[in-house]
């Protein structure tokens, strides 16, 4: 089974991920896309993050029982900061039928080169590749591991969501139904 692994901190999960793990599904050969709810990022600062099991709730709403869909909170288990290369030596291991594609955008491929033994993940897996709001070109769109999507462009962004809560806005549009009731509710990302 072709699983593809979309990582992110989901800080909050929104419509623009979900049209992108839709494409990936409906659109390439993945049977299922799992969202990998990362509890630290080492490129970005934990200060801003929710608490871990507050964006996993997010993403088990956001996708509800969609089929092929399914969150995941293997990296909640494994040493942090997290590392790629070995959440997914953890994988494979633990699921040896599967075969595990990165889901990425074009902007996370620009820095790719930085993360820890890249070169590792990419003789392994496959790397399948949104496109990203002005993205410069990197040498990496050559590698017979990488392939480009005709994904539709997300302009829109967790950040984004973040500001615009913090300033009342109402955005409740972006975001799936039950994540925006949600985050409501908790009273999440308010100044």
């Amino acid at each position: 089974m072709k699983t593809g692994l979309y990582f992110g901190s989901f800080n909050p999960i929104h419509n623009g991920h979900m049209a992108i793990a839709n494409f990936m599904r409906e659109f390439t050969d993945l049977d299922e896309v799992w969202f990998v709810v990362s509890p630290q990022n080492p490129f970005k600062n934990k200060q801003s993050l929710l608490a871990d099991y507050h964006r996993l709730e997010m993403v088990d709403l956001a996708i509800d029982d969609t089929p092929g869909f399914r969150a995941s909170n293997i990296e909640f288990h494994l040493p942090k900061p997290s590392y790629t290369v070995d959440t997914l030596a953890y994988l494979f291991d633990k699921y040896p039928e599967r075969e595990f594609v990165l889901i990425m955008g074009s902007d996370n491929l620009v820095n790719f080169h930085k993360w820890k033994n890249f070169n590792e993940i990419l003789r392994y897996h496959h790397i399948y590749v949104y496109p990203r709001p002005n993205t410069p070109k990197v040498h990496l769109l050559n590698h017979p591991n990488v392939h480009i999507t005709d994904a539709p462009l997300m302009e829109i962004s967790s950040s984004f969501i973040r500001k615009a809560i913090g300033k009342k806005k109402d955005i409740r549009f972006y975001l799936p139904t039950r994540v925006w009731n949600f985050i409501k509710e908790m009273h999440f990302y308010e100044k």
